[in-house]
């Protein structure tokens, strides 16, 4: 009566709060999984969820399954890890380098759950701002590069990991502050404060101020998040950040957030890797605990569609 499809289905409901995205996750439409659940609950003569709620509101048989998905799926995860060692693989190597900043938030508690699962995979992490990272991949010398700029290499695939929006960070009393959304414009007399990377790896740039053509007044630099949002609250320059690494800054009142244009400004992350690393267990199992770290700790992320 119940599945193992079931309780997947339930668990992403609750991570994304949303049918269209939940579906998006399992990679069903919204269809098949509205049909799925409803198949289950006239099954069980339970309703699982309230309709139209947002967030979903789950009802007490809902949580119950809940509670018993949050104790099945991770150990059917560590029987999948251990069934893929048994028909070899168990060993490799796994050097990567990171293009962003602000990513260490979740891919730190991801390495830690990959090297519990995986000992003898040699594992390493470089940071990718002072070369550049996907070349190196293409030579060998990495095997594993998270990217939000994909430039088109032979032999290396993108894997999406998922999307994002870009924001301005503001001080609170900026007049920005008070406006609906942030237009090109608006940026040429701030001080534009940015990670110390090259200007052609920013979006805000290459997607947002060049294509307009203007330029902020001043450029500053700061290779710390919390410093960047000091700078920004005290009035000495506004940011843009993933909304992920903005959240805990503009939740608590430090700062305010703003969309960059009407439609907002959204980018998606990557995971290149090289063809003939994909079918490895251990990269696969990688991406896996990537993107379910990513979706269960990250705050306004979403499915990325693949390329």
């Amino acid at each position: 009566m119940l599945e193992i499809r079931h309780l997947r289905t339930l668990h992403a409901l609750r991570e994304t709060d949303s049918l269209v995205e939940a579906a998006e996750r399992l990679h069903l439409t919204q269809s098949a999984l509205s049909h799925q659940l409803k198949e289950l609950e006239d099954r069980l003569g339970l309703q699982l969820f309230i309709r139209k709620t947002r967030p979903v509101r789950f009802t007490s048989a809902g949580l119950r399954l809940l509670q018993l998905a949050d104790t099945l799926l991770p150990q059917l995860r560590s029987a999948e890890r251990d069934l893929s060692r048994l028909s070899g693989g168990t060993a490799g190597r796994l050097h990567m380098a990171i293009e962003c900043h602000s990513c260490f938030q979740w891919l730190m508690p991801t390495i830690d759950q990959f090297r519990d699962a995986w000992p003898e995979v040699e594992l390493d992490l470089a940071s990718g701002f002072s070369f550049a990272p996907l070349p190196a991949l293409a030579r060998g010398d990495l095997d594993l590069v998270v990217t939000a700029d994909p430039i088109e290499l032979p032999g290396i695939t993108y894997i999406p990991l998922f999307t994002y929006e870009a924001l301005l960070a503001v001080a609170n009393q900026h007049p920005l502050a008070h406006r609906p959304f942030v237009q090109a414009q608006d940026l040429k007399d701030e001080i534009l404060i940015t990670y110390p990377v090259e200007r052609d790896r920013l979006d805000i740039f290459t997607r947002f101020l060049d294509p307009a053509d203007v330029e902020p007044a001043q450029v500053r630099t700061s290779e710390l998040t919390v410093m960047m949002m000091q700078l920004v609250a005290s009035g000495r320059g506004v940011c843009c950040l993933p909304n992920w690494a903005l959240h805990e800054y503009s939740a608590r009142g430090y700062v305010t957030a703003k969309h960059l244009g009407e439609q907002g400004l959204f980018a998606t992350l990557h995971a290149a890797i090289r063809a003939d690393m994909l079918d490895a267990s251990f990269m696969r199992d990688f991406l896996l605990t990537a993107k379910d770290t990513s979706f269960a700790t990250l705050e306004g992320v979403s499915t990325a569609k693949t390329r």
